[in-house]
């Protein structure tokens, strides 16, 4: 199979992957939006942090490196995985003991046991770890897909029916569990391989010299993406913490799937590329063309509408976090900009600069926090789209000198997408606040601005002969 046809095999399978579970995923929590409260929903996203540390510390970026590295042999992947195992127990048994600081942190009693139980998925996961990245490596998402939507499938069930029974938060956390240990199950039933037992120093020294500079900027990324949970959850309600994290997590819906399918897909194809710069920058400017195309108008449309799709999906009790979702979603617009110019620098081997840019990036977010946290949540939430604007300008730095492909140039390239996005927003808004006293249902409202915004952005993109239109009907028409 070619290199091409490979690239669009992977966008078809995972597309159905994220798809799949985000659909059955997204379902269920509208259900569980529905049976439990938003403190409740808060008392998780205060975990957040820990669960994408303890990860992040376990992976150590060695996993990555094992997709990027051409010659690999079973010594290869046995010591990585030994290593995930050990270094899974050590971080459980970290966080065991500091949950007591952890739940004193947060004035949260009840987060002890919670953390205690919800961690376990970090020695669960590293189980299959390897096995993940070996189906990534073969670009093989059609079985990753098999795996991922029986997992939520249980793990959904399980949450639904503890939730409707009145477990509250363990709903939430049993969940969780659940569907890491059926992926786990799963991984081993459908992967044939299997650890060795060996341990090759030569070979983790070669993993862990590339790994752990993505792992300490995995740690520091980890840390400033949850910087605003972490300080709403200190100086805010619980119910705050859930109201921000409900706008986050529909935000990044959109986003995180675009993303997802196309980075899962691009950097392996990317690693197969990283010594031809000409086609390097072709692909990566095709590909991040596409995905704001994608992502642009859906956030705004969202955003528009971000009323009546809150009041139709969560009820009226979710209301407050509407405000906090119409700004998140100009964060969206710029996140898979920052994804697609980091990960040139994993490509190229270079992660002692992607650390460089993370400490730099983070400095400025804690500028940025210390300056507008005086104003509350919405400082905090305006900063953020500050901060995220000056990271665009950070993260195009050395890509933008690898593939000869800067930030201006770049800008050139996006900026007419946003616009019309923008633009095709803007008339929407208006029609809606129009006919809203017409359309009295909500679903009304949200539908007639989904198929204008849609409608008016296809015709704009077709008569202005916009390239990622193209290349999607081309990926359309090839499934």
């Amino acid at each position: 199979m070619s290199l091409k046809n490979q690239a669009l095999s992977g966008v078809f399978w995972s597309s159905m992957q994220l798809f799949g579970t985000q659909a059955i995923g997204f379902g269920v929590s509208l259900i569980l939006a529905r049976l439990l409260l938003p403190a409740e929903f808060g008392l998780i996203a205060m975990l957040g942090v820990f669960i994408g540390l303890g990860t992040t510390l376990i992976n150590s970026g060695l996993t990555n490196s094992l997709i990027r590295t051409e010659n690999l042999d079973d010594e290869d992947f046995s010591t990585v995985f030994f290593f995930n195992l050990a270094g899974s127990l050590i971080i459980y048994i970290i966080i065991f003991l500091a949950a007591p600081l952890i739940a004193d942190f947060y004035d949260q009693e009840l987060l002890t046991v919670i953390v205690r139980v919800y961690c376990i998925t970090f020695i669960i996961n590293a189980f299959s770890a390897i096995q993940n990245a070996r189906l990534t490596k073969m670009l093989d998402f059609k079985t990753q897909m098999k795996v991922s939507v029986p997992s939520i499938i249980m793990g959904s069930i399980v949450g639904v029916f503890m939730a409707y029974n009145n477990y509250g938060v363990w709903s939430l956390v049993w969940s969780g569990i659940v569907q890491s240990l059926a992926s786990t199950i799963q991984l081993w039933y459908y992967s044939k391989w299997r650890p060795l037992w060996i341990f090759n120093r030569q070979k983790f020294s070669y993993h862990f010299h590339y790994g752990v500079k993505l792992m300490f900027s995995g740690v520091l990324d980890t840390l400033f993406t949850n910087a605003y949970t972490i300080i709403i959850g200190k100086f805010f309600a619980p119910a705050q913490v859930g109201f921000y994290n409900r706008a986050e997590t529909l935000q990044m819906l959109p986003v995180g799937n675009i993303s997802s399918i196309i980075t899962k897909v691009s950097f392996p194809l990317f690693s197969t590329i990283q010594n031809d710069d000409v086609r390097l920058k072709s692909a990566y400017k095709r590909i991040m063309q596409m995905v704001i195309f994608l992502v642009a108008p859906t956030l705004i449309l969202m955003s528009v509408l971000a009323e009546p799709l809150f009041r139709i999906l969560f009820t009226e009790k979710w209301l407050p976090a509407v405000p906090y979702f119409q700004i998140l979603c100009f964060n969206g617009i710029l996140y898979p900009i920052h994804s697609y110019n980091l990960q040139i620098l994993n490509v190229k081997g270079r992660s002692d600069l992607f650390l460089k840019l993370e400490v730099i990036k983070k400095i400025i977010v804690v500028v940025i926090i210390l300056v507008t946290f005086q104003f509350g949540i919405y400082g905090l939430l305006y900063g953020s789209v500050i901060a995220s604007i000056l990271a665009f300008f950070v993260n195009t730095y050395y890509s933008g000198k690898f593939l000869n492909y800067p930030a201006w140039e770049q800008t050139k390239d996006l900026l007419p997408i946003i616009f019309l996005s923008l633009l095709i927003g803007g008339l929407v808004y208006f029609f809606d606040q129009q006919l809203k006293t017409i359309f009295l249902y909500d679903l009304s409202r949200l539908i007639f601005g989904v198929l204008l915004g849609v409608a008016l952005f296809a015709i704009a993109a077709y008569i202005f002969k916009m390239s990622s239109l193209k290349e999607i009907i081309d990926i359309i028409k090839r499934k």
